[in-house]
């Protein structure tokens, strides 16, 4: 991304000043991605690019199915890359196609630029926002943990069950998962802190398998 160093970066979301501001703490940990070059764009969860510059990533997957195409492949192959190229033709990232599972397995072994997160930047966007939406847009949510040492935010994939959340802290909370004691960020705000939520009875006890929501804020209990 032009005019951003490569490497760890600060996903500065302002829900978590909003939520460093109402619960004391000694430190304020934002989650953090990698800004990576574009050798390793195919790697990347999602691409940040100029908005006048995403025809070009569309080229480069054009390219490559037109050599694919030219060469001898399953049918089964061989419809899908038709199906790809027609809807790069009209200027979608594959990232945007509706595929089945089998046209997902197909794709598995190929590793295609537009197939992640495309998020435009648009001139004079702040690089900070532009860090979040990509965040987002990549299939990511965050939970917080708040209180004493540090206010924290955690990285999680979207539909992440709680046992799983708790192994993102540390492996022994999710081998000794208990429950989980939530309360909704919307709760936390409304309340004005941990404290006042609990006091209005806003915390809920979840098992291993509910799905966390975005900007949970958890506390786990686990058998040391």
């Amino acid at each position: 991304m032009p005019g951003v160093s490569l490497g760890k970066h600060n996903v500065k979301d302002p829900r978590l000043d909003a939520a460093d501001k109402l619960v004391e703490a000694k430190k304020k940990i934002y989650v953090q991605a990698d800004i990576v070059g574009e050798d390793e764009m195919k790697e990347a969860d999602a691409i940040l690019v100029p908005a006048e510059l995403k025809g070009d990533l569309v080229l480069l997957d054009m390219e490559f199915l037109e050599l694919r195409l030219g060469r001898e492949q399953s049918p089964e192959e061989k419809a899908l890359f038709e199906k790809l190229y027609a809807a790069l033709e009209s200027e979608k990232a594959i990232s945007e196609l509706p595929l089945s599972d089998e046209e997902k397995a197909l794709m598995g072994s190929y590793q295609f630029v537009t197939n992640r997160a495309i998020v435009p930047l648009t001139a004079g966007e702040d690089v900070e926002q532009a860090i979040v939406k990509a965040y987002d847009q990549a299939g990511y949510i965050s939970f917080l943990t708040l209180g004493g040492k540090e206010n924290r935010a955690w990285p999680i994939r979207k539909g992440t069950v709680a046992v799983d959340a708790a192994g993102t802290v540390h492996t022994d909370m999710q081998k000794g998962f208990i429950r989980a004691e939530i309360i909704s960020y919307a709760d936390l705000i409304e309340c004005g802190g941990e404290v006042q939520a609990k006091r209005a009875n806003k915390v809920r006890l979840e098992t291993k398998t509910y799905v966390m929501q975005d900007y949970d804020v958890v506390n786990f209990r686990f058998n040391r």
